[in-house]
């Protein structure tokens, strides 16, 4: 009786930091969403399961439905736990020593076993380390993502290949490994089509890091199914940080003109065009520095010039981009119009980049802390445009002196 008391009492007093906002339980596996408020995973992996695309706490729509591992909140729960009621304490973080991880490694496993290492690597830097530098761990999960046929067991030896590329002393090892198998760039495409979202993320920033070289870069994007599953994961309209991974590997890998081609073929023009026109990119600065990185990366072929300037909508949103978002995004952006306007000579395009008071945009990128090249590009954007300017609303544009980067404020 004494104790169901005191179990009472307890559960009165439970930290409100440590219930789950959605179950007011003491949680277990504390995540946080990209909102920063931190739920039970069970909770909230039914809440998501559900399809809502809010945070139960703040009713924020999720630009991702990605989670992260609270691991020092985990930590303060267990300690809590264990000085109030010992009987309910979870067990700690890592569920395997390192004896058992080195075990894990060189045996048999399944879906539950790597999950065990995947925590276990999380648990500490020094877990982490142990399984990286392991002579034999990481030629041992290569040759099991190129073999085994289950979904979850590839979704999570992508995630051990995550946390091992972020030691630098093993990275170059991973990359000429994966980079050998075809199987293995093959189960890189089925996660990208089957995985979760995390998963999927996650397998687009790796092949990103291992595309180091003409020739790395060729082995990935002559993989036909790999460019699509990339190219899909652009297309997500739920997740934004899925859209970016998937735009920042494209650009890395498209770097032969066949890439390119097939990438126009696809539709990523279109795709990239959606992406600008969405009234809450402005709030995502990073989605939009890598959708125009790759739109220069496809206006160095004349394919790719010729579809850009076909696409009006497309040159119009890149010029309303300008200097809106990062510099590094201004930069692109003058890059991409630079390819149409000047080296295309595509009078459409003028006619569209000059329609959108391009003149003034350009001589203020001029006027930014730019890169010298992209203020040549200026210079002669200028002069194309000079002659497309007159049905143009820009006041700055008639006291511009080509020879000059300044601009009359009058």
């Amino acid at each position: 009786m004494a104790r169901e008391k005191r179990r009472e009492e307890l559960h009165v007093t439970v930290p409100n930091l440590f219930r789950c906002p959605i179950s007011m339980d003491v949680m277990k596996s504390p995540v946080s969403l990209c909102t920063g408020v931190t739920y039970d995973r069970s909770s909230i992996e039914k809440w998501l399961a559900l399809g809502h695309k809010t945070c139960p706490a703040t009713m924020q729509t999720l630009p991702s439905t990605l989670t992260t591992p609270n691991l020092t909140l985990r930590r303060l729960i267990h300690l809590w736990l264990s000085h109030t009621d010992p009987a309910q304490a979870p067990p700690p973080p890592c569920a395997v020593s390192r004896h058992e991880a080195a075990v894990i490694i060189k045996g048999e496993v399944d879906a539950s076993s790597l999950q065990k290492l995947v925590d276990f690597m999380k648990a500490s830097q020094g877990n982490l380390k142990f399984v990286a530098h392991s002579s034999s761990a990481i030629p041992r999960f290569v040759e099991l993502f190129s073999e085994s046929d289950e979904i979850r067991i590839r979704e999570l030896i992508v995630e051990v290949f995550d946390l091992i590329s972020s030691e630098n002393a093993v990275r170059g090892r991973l990359n000429e490994l994966i980079l050998s198998s075809a199987d293995c760039l093959s189960s890189f495409a089925t996660v990208l089509r089957k995985g979760n979202t995390e998963s999927k993320v996650k397998s687009a920033k790796i092949l990103e890091l291992i595309a180091l070289n003409p020739e790395s870069e060729k082995k990935i994007a002559d993989k036909a199914d790999l460019l699509l599953n990339l190219y899909n994961l652009t297309t997500s309209e739920s997740d934004s940080s899925a859209v970016e991974a998937g735009l920042s590997a494209l650009a890395a890998v498209a770097t032969t003109r066949r890439a390119r081609k097939d990438l126009i073929r696809l539709g990523i023009i279109r795709s990239v065009s959606r992406i600008l026109s969405d009234g809450s990119a402005i709030s995502k600065p990073d989605l939009v520095e890598k959708a125009l990185a790759l739109l220069e990366s496809v206006a160095t072929c004349r394919e790719g010039r010729s579809a850009i300037a076909e696409d009006g909508e497309c040159v119009a949103e890149i010029v309303r981009r300008l200097m809106k978002c990062s510099g590094t995004a201004t930069e692109h952006g003058i890059a991409v119009v630079w390819s149409v306007c000047c080296l295309a000579r595509d009078e459409l395009a003028q006619e569209r980049v000059a329609g959108e008071n391009g003149v003034t945009k350009v001589l203020l990128v001029m006027q930014s802390e730019c890169m010298g090249s992209t203020r040549q590009m200026c210079r002669e954007l200028v002069k194309v445009l000079r002659a497309k300017s007159s049905n143009n609303n820009s006041n700055l544009a008639p006291y511009y002196e080509t020879r000059t980067t300044h601009i009359a404020p009058y």
